[in-house]
């Protein structure tokens, strides 16, 4: 019976903390691909990740549309070129 009570208040215990001791996220929406989420109740798009990571936005659009440009003015990768023998 002890042994049953002892089990009971662990169970109680482990389950109770787990709703307690949850992590706090800055807001509530996830990242999507780009690494950047909206805000719905300031609006405006941010990035945390990748390439655009601390710019702010108006929208995904107007991220998407700088992403667009940032990778066409990439220069081009260099080519090797064969050293002769």
């Amino acid at each position: 019976m002890k042994r049953a009570s002892s089990f009971l208040s662990f169970t109680l215990f482990f389950s109770f903390s787990l709703f307690v001791s949850s992590p706090a996220f800055p807001h509530g929406g996830g990242l999507d691909a780009y690494g950047c989420p909206h805000n719905r109740k300031l609006g405006g798009y941010h990035c945390h990740r990748g390439s655009l990571a601390g710019q702010s936005f108006a929208s995904k659009e107007e991220m998407l549309k700088k992403l667009s440009a940032e990778k066409t003015n990439e220069p081009p990768a260099k080519e090797q070129v064969p050293q002769p023998k």
